[in-house]
């Protein structure tokens, strides 16, 4: 791709652009682009409840604010910007999404832990909110009880929408389509596979992290606003009763990942082991039988989060070992 001739797109946060944990297959796009162009997102996080009494410390963005006072409606917990829709996308296609950029956009963020939620529902049963101050030009974030964290920041949800057949869905579960999948290794320079379920496919991203482990054990990353710019490129299938693909993958400069998404993490970690085996026999000539000794003996399954009803593993397999 010639990236001079490149169009960037630009999408600001306002409450015409943004929706409150929506994912809708029947949203009109915000912005309509052809394939191979960019679109930054401005993407906000905190909703009215975790501003912090101290505003002079931790101040509300204009935009953020608007958002707070727009009386938008809401069903997950995250604030999305979009849908960007990429003309001529039609169920069964591929958007390759290539993260180019994710920078911060405030300078703090937020942990917290609320009754019912998180990996331990029932030892942390009390809310417990942290403000976290963070210096953007030094891309490090300060603990209130002390420690001083890099940043590496990334999106918690890159998402297509769904199939019109399901429904207007929260964004808390991630799925198929993509969405919540809260996985650190989707930082800027990776990219991400999403099947196209609608028309359009009607991209969107949310959930800025300036940073987060394995787990996301708490239910909270570094939740924080972010900026990002995506390169959305549409593969089409040849046969749409044919899907290029079913579930999401993604790949960073070092690694191939699959993705597996269930409510049993147990199932969550078949399904990736799966998804791996198909990737690795697509992209050579070994048998399933060796595909899976393979992934037994080379490939790392971890746990990406353990707290969106719908959990998740990924496998990781470096570049070059095999293709």
């Amino acid at each position: 791709m010639n990236q001079a001739a490149q169009t960037v797109h630009h999408v600001a946060a306002t409450p015409g652009t943004i929706r409150l944990g929506i994912l809708d297959p029947a949203a009109a796009p915000v912005l309509t682009i052809p394939s191979g162009d960019a679109v930054t997102l401005e993407c906000l996080s905190g909703g009215p409840e975790i501003m912090a009494p101290d505003r002079t410390a931790f101040p509300v963005p204009d935009a953020l604010a608007a958002i707070h006072t727009a009386g938008l409606p809401r069903l997950g917990p995250h604030m999305l910007t979009g849908p960007v829709a990429v003309r001529g996308a039609r169920p069964g296609d591929m958007l390759e999404v290539r993260i180019e950029a994710v920078e911060p956009a405030s300078d703090w963020g937020y942990c917290g832990i609320r009754p019912l939620a998180g990996t331990l529902p029932d030892e942390f049963d009390t809310r417990f909110l942290s403000h976290i101050p963070v210096d953007r030009a030094r891309r490090v974030c300060r603990l209130p009880w002390g420690p001083e964290l890099a940043l590496a920041p990334f999106f918690g949800i890159m998402t297509v929408a769904p199939p019109v057949d399901w429904g207007i869905l929260s964004s808390r579960e991630p799925r198929a389509f993509g969405g919540n999948l809260d996985c650190r290794e989707l930082v800027a320079g990776s990219t991400l596979y999403l099947p196209v379920m609608t028309e359009g496919a009607l991209f969107s991203a949310g959930d800025g992290h300036g940073l987060q482990g394995d787990g996301e054990v708490c239910v909270n990353a570094l939740e924080m606003s972010l900026n990002g710019r995506f390169t959305l490129i549409l593969h089409k299938a040849p046969d749409p009763a044919t899907p290029l693909l079913r579930f999401p993958r993604a790949e960073t400069p070092t690694h191939w990942i699959s993705l597996g998404l269930h409510e049993d993490l147990d199932e969550a970690m078949r399904i990736a082991l799966r998804q791996m085996i198909g990737l690795i026999c697509e992209r050579t000539s070994l048998s399933r039988e060796q595909a899976y000794q393979t992934c037994s003996l080379a490939v790392d399954f971890r746990v990406t989060q353990t707290v969106n009803g719908e959990k998740g593993i990924h496998g990781m397999l470096r570049k070059g070992l095999l293709f």
